[in-house]
């Protein structure tokens, strides 16, 4: 690539994530349908099961999941620079609002109709949070076994740390496919690879995979 197609993809990772950050209200799980639309459909950098997979390791080490997302697909796009682009893109927007606020803060405090604007925007960040787990699920739930991963990880969250319970999950992922692989049976990744039918996954039934 040369230097100022670098600094092109550099600048786009910046502007991207810039634009994406002053609307995710609800943290970085609202910034997931705004990252999939711009960084897959848009730009075509990665696909929709690599961004799954970035948000569960965003999730997975220490930090704001937003700002571990941003880096992370910044890294990917263009090396240790893209990863400082992004997270200086995602992050920025962030800084300058919350210091705006603060300066404003004693005036609107008590606004009724400051207060009710964000009722509203909270429950807005419920939607925006339901549609995004509906668009990782269809990526990451590609046969039997992944969907019994998914229904037992949702009330164990409530016992457990998240950071455990992905850890759990990767456990049963590698322990799962390895029971299959030793069955004989070819493991496909991604729904792209095979169309799932109800068939494929009797013999395990059986097994009580």
């Amino acid at each position: 690539m040369s230097m100022k197609g670098q600094w092109k993809t550099l600048f786009q990772l910046f502007w991207t994530f810039f634009k994406i950050a002053p609307v995710t209200f609800g943290g970085g799980f609202a910034m997931i349908p705004l990252i999939e639309n711009e960084v897959v459909e848009k730009r075509k950098w990665m696909k929709s099961e690599e961004v799954t997979d970035v948000f569960a390791l965003s999730q997975s080490v220490p930090g704001a999941v937003a700002i571990n997302s941003a880096t992370f697909i910044g890294h990917r796009v263009a090396g240790m620079k893209g990863a400082m682009a992004a997270m200086i893109g995602v992050s920025l927007p962030t800084f300058l609002i919350v210091l705006l606020l603060g300066i404003v803060y004693f005036f609107i405090q008590d606004n009724p109709k400051i207060e009710s604007a964000f009722i509203s925007i909270r429950a807005s960040i419920v939607a925006i949070i339901a549609y995004a787990a509906i668009k990782i699920g269809k990526t990451a739930v590609v046969d039997k076994s992944t969907f019994c991963i998914l229904i037992a990880g949702i009330p164990v969250l409530f016992f457990l740390h998240p950071v455990m319970v992905i850890l759990a999950g990767a456990l049963a992922g590698i322990v799962t496919i390895s029971i299959k692989r030793k069955l004989g049976y070819d493991v496909k990744m991604d729904k792209k690879d095979r169309k799932i039918e109800e068939n494929d996954f009797e013999p395990f039934m059986g097994a009580g995979i």
